[in-house]
């Protein structure tokens, strides 16, 4: 049996153009066009949809992860597109770092040990 390997992602919103401008710039400011960003060879689509609230009620329930060497670079990049922290922590596996997109939506960057 192969292992599926994830390929992209779906964001659905209300406000899709807000999302998409703070998308690239808070991860991929070189982004450039149209369609998915690249996201590294990991591909986010953001639709526009009906059928979701405007904010997360649920934000924990599912989070991106990103895997940095260096936090402090990746921290001043996102500080730089003024994203929303929810918490930055010393655990024992690692450093991480979550934030929220406009909508409320959890990610996290990780700096393993």
């Amino acid at each position: 049996m192969t292992t599926l390997k994830p390929g992209s992602m779906l964001l659905g919103t209300t406000r899709p153009a807000e999302m998409r401008a703070w998308y690239i710039k808070a991860l991929a400011p070189e982004f450039t066009g149209d369609g998915p960003i690249d996201l590294g060879g990991f591909l986010l689509v953001i639709d526009g949809r009906d059928d979701v609230d405007v904010k997360n009620g649920e934000p924990g329930r599912v989070i991106l992860n990103f895997h940095v060497d260096g936090f402090d670079a990746a921290e001043a990049q996102l500080n730089a597109a003024g994203v929303e922290w929810i918490s930055v922590e010393d655990r024992e596996k690692g450093k991480f770092g979550t934030f929220a997109d406009p909508d409320g939506n959890y990610l996290q960057i990780i700096e393993w040990k």
